[in-house]
């Protein structure tokens, strides 16, 4: 959580941002990246979470109404799949859950579900002071040298600086395909956040996906 503390360092008056936004942040174990949008009375969020020691990211989507968790739905994918879907009524109890893994159902035992529970509490609290920080998300495909075209098609040079520049360039080296890259902009300044060989602009939520 050192890059939150970094980047939210230079936390400002800002003008209101939109209902749709990006955000993310480097965790212990990966890179997270969080897509929300705000109604009235109502959040929607969705979150990826990508290993650094590679393996399939974990897609997790949030549903509030009221400020209460409405729905949970946690995606696994891979060699091993596990889904787990919870829905609760206005007053927190729970009303649907199903855990699907390769094969067969399981339900989901009391505990777990508190611990998802807090889990979608922790990651709205994150949202928030990353929102309130202006750390946005920004993604797109490199093009070579430093230029990058966001997934909507505008070219892009980050201020990224040299060290994470040449990380790009020996990841392409060793990956011999074409890169997605993601980064934070705040006003504390540009951080490099993740790097693939998978094209992540092809399944980037937008804004009517919610």
């Amino acid at each position: 959580m050192a890059l939150l503390t970094l980047l939210l360092a230079g936390c400002s008056s800002q003008p209101t941002l939109p209902d749709f936004t990006a955000s993310g942040y480097l965790a212990d174990r990966g890179a997270v990246r969080i897509w929300r949008k705000n109604q009235q009375h109502h959040v929607q969020m969705m979150t990826a979470f990508t290993p650094f020691q590679g393996g399939a990211s974990i897609f997790t989507r949030y549903s509030w109404q009221d400020d209460n968790l409405a729905s949970m739905e946690r995606h696994l994918s891979g060699a091993q799949p596990d889904e787990v879907t919870l829905r609760f009524d206005r007053d927190g109890s729970l009303s649907f859950m199903q855990r699907q893994l390769a094969g067969r159902r399981e339900s989901v035992s009391e505990q777990n579900v508190e611990l998802y529970k807090f889990e979608a509490q922790r990651m709205l609290r994150i949202s928030d002071a990353l929102l309130a920080g202006r750390v946005l998300l920004k993604q797109g495909r490199w093009q070579g040298d430093e230029i990058l075209r966001s997934c909507q098609g505008e070219p892009l040079k980050p201020a990224l600086d040299e060290h994470e520049w040449q990380f790009i360039r020996q990841y392409r080296h060793a990956a011999g395909a074409a890169l997605s890259v993601a980064w934070l902009e705040a006003p504390a300044g540009t951080q490099l956040l993740q790097v693939s060989a998978e094209d992540e602009c092809s399944w980037e939520p937008q804004e009517a996906d919610f």
